[in-house]
Formats: structure tokens, sequence, C-alpha cells
């Protein structure tokens, strides 16, 4: 037998993740690095797969403020899916340095505990990063192939 109230629960407490999610994605769009940061446990693990995992809140949100005026984060979310403490993206990420705007392609997943992110891991294809970079680059004296969300 199913307790509904459980059911009800975690179902509500997805919801409530996916939010704290989509919220982070959009407070580092908007370079609120205060709520990015209120949102991110201490002993959050960022992960891009294939490179270094990065540790720790203090140091994730030192990294974001150092990019602030010269990096520029733009994301498209296109599905979220949660089930309890984990929550699934998919999203369309963007990087800006200067005219250089690299769009690529992103799954994430996050793990949140206590409403606050734990780990997030983004996986991508590194080809696809790479060829985008080479489309931004060249979009710089050839305007007409700046990719746009």
């Amino acid at each position: 037998m199913t307790d509904s109230s459980n059911g009800s629960t975690s179902a509500l407490q997805s919801t409530t993740n996916a939010r704290t999610v989509e919220t982070f994605l959009f407070a580092l769009q908007d370079e609120d690095f205060d709520t990015a940061d209120s949102l991110m446990a201490d002993h959050i693990a960022w992960q891009n797969v294939g490179f270094p995992t990065i540790r720790g809140r203090e140091r994730i949100t030192k990294l974001f403020r150092s990019g602030q005026g010269r990096m520029r984060f733009e994301v498209k979310v296109h599905r979220v899916a949660a089930e309890g403490d984990t929550v699934l993206t998919e999203r369309t990420d963007v990087l800006e340095f200067g005219p250089v705007r690299i769009q690529f392609w992103v799954c994430g997943v996050f793990e949140l505990h206590a409403g606050r992110i734990t780990l997030w891991r983004d996986y991508f294809d590194t080809l696809n990063f790479l060829k985008a970079t080479v489309r931004g680059l060249l979009a710089v004296p050839f305007p007409a192939l700046r990719p746009t969300l």
C-alpha cells in the first residue's frame, strides 16, 4: 500500500527543487551571485564531465565573480525533470567573451539536500563545444554566423 501523503510531499519537494535549480541558473544569467551563492551548499561539487571538479561554495562563487564584466552567461532551459532530491535539465548555454558568443547544448544533473544544491554536474559534447567556439570566432567578422537563442 502506498502512503499518498508521502507521494504528494515528494512531488512538492521535487517541484520545489526544480524551481531552485531554475532560480540558480537564472541568477547566474543575471549576475546575481548573492542569490546563486545562497542556493549552493557549502560542500557543493561542480563537475563539467571530462574536466576537473570544482569543490566548495566559496570557491565557485569567487570564480563566478571573477568573470563579472569580462564574460556573460545566458541560459535557455528546454526541459526540467525532478524526482526527489535530483533535478535534470536539458538546456542551451551561452558564454560570451566580448564579441565572441559560444552557444551549446547541455544536460545537467543537480542534487539538492535541505533546499541547497550539493552537486552540479553538466554533460556536453566537447566537439559540439569546439564547433560552437569556431562559429563564435567566425561570427566576429561575419555577424550573420552569430548564434541566437
